[in-house]
This record gives C-alpha cells, structure tokens and sequence, in this order.
C-alpha cells in the first residue's frame, strides 16, 4: 500500500533538493543496515494485499469507496485509485504451519464485513483482474480517489506524459485508445502477495522469483476483457504499464524504463541494485515533511524517503523494506497475481508462489548463467497473453509448455519449499491441488470468462453479455468453489429486465458504419444496402459528430434530385439529437419518440461511442 500522507515534491526547488539528500541517506542506511547484519533473519512472514471493485445492483462500477470506508471503521481498510475500487490489508503471519488456513480465514472474514457494509447500502463488490462492466465514462476524473497521494500522483504522471496515454492491446479482438488521465489504471485489480526473506539470501531469491513469474501467472489469469474487447488472459499486465507509461514521443530518450516494469537485468550482487537503478531511472514525484530517522542502536530507521519514492515505481516483482515488531526485514512482494476468481484460488496462488520461493534449487541459485534475462521476461509476458497456452523457454534454452512446466518441475520444488517450514501436507495439499486441477483441466478464471462472455453474446447485446458475465462471476465467488469446478454458463444469471438494461451504452452498437462528410451518397446507399443497415453516421477526422443520414432521408431526396452527383454533407441531418453513454433508457426513448426519429447516436465529448435504434429498444424485453 502507497502511503497517503504525500504531496507533490516535483520541481519544487528546495523540497526537492531535501527529499533527494533524504532518499540517498536512506539507501546508504539501508546498505549499512545490510552490512552489519541487522536485517532481521530467522523468522520468515507472509502478507498480502485483497483488491476489490465495488458494483451497483445493475453490476455497474460504484463509486463508493468513502462512504464504505466511513461505516466500516476499520484499519484494514483502504482507498485505492478510483473511487469504485478499495484494498484490504492483511495482518503479517509467521510462515509455520496453520499459516495458510489462518491466511484464508483472515481474508474471508474480511471479505464477509465488508459485503455486510456494502448490502447494507444496496452494493456488492468482485475479486476480478478487470470488472468487465467497466467502460470509457467509468474513467473519468470525477472517480480519481479524493486523497492527496491520487491527486498528486495522476497529476505529476501526466505532466510526465505531456500527451494523452496510448493504448494498443491485441488479442482475439484489439484494442486501440488513448485517454487524456492515468484512470484506466483503475480497471486493474490484484492480489498482491508479500514474502519477508532473509538478507543473505534476497538476491537469488529475488531473481527466482523473477524467472518463475512467466509460468506462476500463466496458471493463475483472470483478466481476459476490456470493454468488450476480449485480448490478453491476463490483460491486467498491458493494461497497467500503458495506463501509467509517462514515456512519451518526445522523453523517451531520457527515461526508456517505464514506471511498470519487469525489469532490466538479473540482480548480481546486492538487492540495492533495484533501489538505486529506480532512483537512476525515474525522477522523484512525491515527498513528505521530513523527519529524521532515530539512531539505529535505538529504533530501526524508517526509511520514509526510499519507501514513498519505490511505491511510485511499479515492478511486478518488488523488493521493499518495512518494520514488523520493532525490527527492520527486507521483502518481496508478487504484484502481478489476479484479484479472484475465488479466495480459495487466491490463497491457492500464494501457497504455490510461496512454496516455489522457499523451494529455490540450490542448482538456480545462480540464475543468470542458465538464462538469459530476456527469457524470463519474453516468458512473463508470453504468460500474460496466452496463459497456460503459452510455451515457455526455460533452463538452458529448454523449450517446455506451460503446462508441463508447472505439473513435472515447478510443482514438486514448490511441495519441498513448503515442506521446509514443517507445514504439514494435511494443510498445503488442498491448495497445490487446486493449482494441478486446474492446470490440467485448463479451466482458468480467464477461461470461464470466456466462455460465458461467449454464450451471452449470442443471446443479447455485448453490454448484456458483460453484465451477466459479471453477475455469473459474482454468483460464483461467493461460493469459494475453486474455479476449475465451477459450473458453466449455461442460462441466464439475472432475468429480472429492470435490472438487465438501465442505460443506453447497455443497449447501442457499437459496430457501426461512419461516413465523412465529403463521402459520395451513392456510395452510402450501396453500403446500407449490403449491410442492411438504415443509418448512417458522418463524423469528422477526429470522430466528432456532424452529420446522420437515413434511408428515409435518401428516399425522399431520391424523389427531388439525382443522387449520383451528391456528396453526404448536401443531404445530412446536421447536428442531430444525440445523448451521452449513461442517459437511462427511458429518456431515450422519449427523446425518439418525441422527435420522431427512429435513431439515436451516443456521443460523448462530440465523439461518437454507438448508435441505438427502435430496433433496438423493441428488442427489449
């Protein structure tokens, strides 16, 4: 969790100039710390933090994280980015045996008070890696959590940015967009995992843990759409880096890592390595009025500079110090695991990753000579796309399926690492079973997504489909039945029609056919004949709205003059009625029958998002 109590320190003279000697007075404490032995050691821990969306009784995106905050009262309990999403933060526990079960019931439990809170005031909320309800007017700047870090820090990345963030995601489908704010970071929910380790053994685990994220996530995606769009398993992994990516056109040059980021190269000698290459690579945003650090014989330094500097920088796998009982441990937490499909799968997650953690070969310990770094990160995102379909390049240049990767070699280093701390098979089994059912079964929360998104889609409209997938995924979870058991989608989840459709983007098309002003009639005609479509609308370069033609219109003119010679500006409506993506349905129909038209273009900042026609209300049930 980021701390909140920050403010913007970029380019400001004097502050900044403090905040950076802090920062470098904080990295030579943390080497000294390292070199006299007083990292704690001997006790090893486990921590996570529980991402969540909130959704309305439509399953919409809720905005409604204060007030949910206020009624609950509870440290636990936290903002994250946007105002429809929150985090849970676990208590540590010592890695021994009972751990796992406590760390299951910890996270229920939690997830039990808040659903309490939340039904209590007509809300719900989803373990998802992306809320497949999410749309363009959910990411506004109106949901940007009202906290200082959020305000601060979206400011500060698009100064950075200097032009609006570009998005470019393929997969079934693609995704291309841009969006002028850092809010579709909004859309990505995780499960993040913390590892406290020994100083003396960090660097080869931290490497270890970098080469065996390509094949932890292909077995754990839960992420497959965006607006529609079905692209990555894990789409999470794109979408985030280019949510924040303040590389642009102009500073490339100057900073080529972005702010997420696998990384560039194994650690060779000291985990300082990371701390000091971010500082290198990324300029400070954020600060806080400094106090010093106690002496070191007395109280363990926090280290505020160097912990609010690396909560800006976002690496999959990141190493952080922090304070437990008094003493000072060193950390790494696992960032690029999925929120849901379930809490058993969750937890069956960080038993598999803790497992292969501890279990590190003493053959791998020097990675670097067996792998090229490139390989592991070519195997990240591999798994990121195509999840267990992925094929991996391992050891030595060894090429292996993602399957079988995990089922014949990660699986029994993982059982031997977790057998290291006397938890009993009795506890760990269950867990690791989940993961090898659902490994050779296939059956992914990527992967029921999917298939539900599929079998909606032929029933209804995608925005239909989107809202029942989610409504099957809500219904699911609370079970915590592991997903790989999960029954298909085979009927409808909500069939209640107030609750199916509220607002036009629920109903519009999409695939829409869009002239230019300067385009032909004749032509147009020619297009709605083979498309056997009735409107058309004309927008400009930009995809502003400026024009709609009808075969009403093409009618009557054909009556009057000869189409052949006319351009689609001589005969278009100009400026018609239009309405905005979240105007209720009921309006709409209104605003059509009242103008009598039998279209209606869903434009949102003069850009056309969609179309709805009477069809499309007759349609409804």
């Amino acid at each position: 969790m980021g701390r909140s109590e920050v403010s913007s320190i970029y380019n400001k003279g004097e502050k900044s100039v403090s905040f950076m000697a802090e920062l470098l007075r904080d990295i030579e404490t943390l080497e000294y710390l390292i070199e006299q032995g007083l990292i704690e050691s001997g006790v090893q821990r486990i921590g996570a933090e529980q991402e969540y969306c909130f959704v309305d009784r439509f399953f919409q995106p809720a905005p409604v994280i204060i007030p949910v905050l206020e009624q609950l009262n509870d440290p636990h309990f936290t903002v994250e980015h946007a105002k429809f999403n929150g985090e849970i933060n676990l208590d540590p526990l010592v890695l021994t045996a009972g751990c796992f079960v406590k760390f299951e019931e910890k996270i229920t439990d939690h997830v039990k008070k808040l659903r309490r809170i939340t039904k209590s005031m007509g809300y719900d909320i989803i373990l998802t890696g992306i809320l497949p309800t999410i749309g363009q007017d959910d990411l506004s700047a109106d949901n940007l959590t009202p906290k200082e870090r959020y305000k601060a820090l979206s400011l500060l990345l698009n100064q950075l940015r200097g032009e609006p963030y570009e998005f470019r995601i393929e997969g079934i489908d693609q995704f291309i967009g841009n969006h002028p704010t850092t809010m579709f970071e909004a859309c990505t929910t995780s499960f993040q995992v913390h590892l406290q380790l020994n100083a003396e053994e960090i660097v080869d685990t931290y490497n270890w843990s970098q080469a065996i994220a390509g094949p932890v996530l292909s077995c754990a995606t839960n992420s497959p759409l965006l607006l529609g769009k079905r692209l990555w398993r894990e789409t999470r992994i794109a979408l985030f880096q280019q949510s924040i990516d303040t590389r642009s056109s102009y500073n490339a040059t100057t900073e080529r890592v972005p702010r997420v980021t696998f990384g560039s190269d194994w650690v060779r000698n000291s985990i300082l390595e990371i701390f000091k290459e971010d500082i290198i690579r990324h300029p400070v945003l954020l600060g806080a009025p400094s106090i010093p650090d106690p002496e070191i014989v007395d109280h363990p330094p926090k280290l505020r500079a160097l912990s609010i500097h690396n909560g800006t920088i976002y690496r999959w796998n990141r190493p952080c110090y922090g304070i437990t009982d008094g003493k000072p441990h060193l950390r790494i937490e696992c960032r690029y695991l999925p929120a849901g499909p379930t809490i058993i799968d969750q937890v069956a997650n960080s038993v598999f990753w803790i497992g292969l953690m501890k279990g590190l070969p003493d053959d791998y310990k020097r990675i670097s000579v067996l792998m090229d770094f490139s390989e592991a990160r070519s195997n990240f995102i591999k798994a990121a796309r195509m999840g267990l379909g992925a094929q991996f390049k391992w050891m030595n240049g060894h090429r292996i399926p993602a399957k079988k990767l995990v089922l014949d070699e990660l699986m029994p280093i993982a059982i031997d690492g977790l057998a290291m701390f006397n938890i009993p098979e009795s506890e760990t089994k269950p867990y690791l079973d989940v993961i090898r059912e659902r490994v050779i079964s296939e059956k992914t929360g990527s992967q029921w997504t999917l298939d539900a998104f599929a079998n909606y889609k032929n029933w209804g409209s995608i925005q239909d489909a989107l809202l029942q997938t989610t409504a099957g995924l809500i219904n699911r979870e609370k079970s915590n039945i592991p997903v790989h058991k999960w029954t298909p989608a085979e009927k409808p989840e909500v069939s209640n029609p107030g609750i199916r459709y509220r607002t036009v983007d629920q109903i519009m098309s999409r695939d829409m056919v869009l002239c230019k002003p300067n385009d032909p009639v004749a032509f147009l005609m020619k297009i709605m004949e083979w498309r056997s479509i009735h409107h058309v609308l004309a927008v400009d370069s930009e995809g502003k709205l400026k024009g709609l033609i009808s075969t009403s219109l093409l009618e009557s003119m054909s009556e009057k003059m000869v189409i052949d010679d006319l351009l689609a500006s001589d005969i278009m409506v100009y400026d018609p009625l239009s309405v905005a993506p979240k105007t209720e349905i009921r309006i709409a129909q209104t605003i059509m029958r009242q103008g009598r038209i039998g279209s209606l273009p869903i434009v949102k900042e003069g850009r056309v998002l969609g179309i709805i026609t009477q069809k499309d209300l007759d349609r409804l049930p």
